[in-house]
């Protein structure tokens, strides 16, 4: 114990230099200029070769994908994915919001949505949202996920409206108040492997710099 003591006695002074703040490393934060959607399905008898191939499927298998969460940043511009995958380099580091949903089961629908939605004032920020489901159409997974998206941003523009009403009836809503000038989703949907594949389906959003 004593030499316990005498050891921390020994590197007291030197904990009490520690530096509280990092120095400042002069790198930039990374707020992407542009953004594409994009889908994608896979099948193979291994999970994550499914995923991989949900990946090609969606032209994005060539990047290390980081997943982050759902903010459109202010001034950023909405591009096709044809112009989008002009981007991508084999290799880079893609900042990515993605959902997916795997299924085992022959027969089974499963859907993968991103639903999006913009602010009529390009300096202000808008929203992303995920959501993967079973058992859901195409139609009703993306709506859902546009749906989310839209009420996110309207709580944060203070555009009030009645949660119960319908997503048609938030629309008119919306619109009416000049504040959410679009909403929109890219969803894939897909029925398991009747051989019992896995089957992999996803949908995602891909944020890119300045320099990409």
């Amino acid at each position: 114990m004593q030499n316990l003591l005498v050891t921390f006695s020994q590197h007291e002074n030197f904990l009490c230099h520690i530096p509280t703040e990092a120095p400042h490393t002069g790198t930039m934060a990374f707020v992407a200029k542009k953004i594409f959607l994009t889908k994608g399905v896979g099948k193979h008898r291994e999970r994550l070769s499914s995923f991989e191939l949900a990946l090609r499927n969606a032209g994005i298998a060539a990047c290390n994908i980081v997943r982050v969460s759902s903010i459109f940043p202010p001034n950023c511009k909405l591009i096709s994915r044809s112009e989008g995958l002009k981007h991508i380099k084999p290799g880079q580091v893609a900042f990515t919001v993605i959902s997916e949903n795997s299924t085992k089961e022959p027969h089974r629908l499963i859907a993968a949505s991103i639903g999006l939605a913009l602010p009529s004032d390009k300096s202000m920020y808008g929203y992303l949202s995920e959501h993967h489901s079973f058992g859901e159409t195409e139609e009703v997974a993306g709506e859902y996920a546009e749906e989310l998206a839209a009420e996110m941003l309207a709580t944060t523009l203070n555009v009030e409206f009645d949660p119960d009403l319908s997503w048609d009836e938030k629309k008119e809503v919306y619109r009416i108040s000049n504040k959410i000038v679009r909403t929109l989703n890219v969803t894939q949907s897909a029925v398991g492997d009747k051989r019992g594949l896995w089957t992999t389906v996803l949908g995602a959003a891909i944020l890119i710099g300045e320099d990409d």
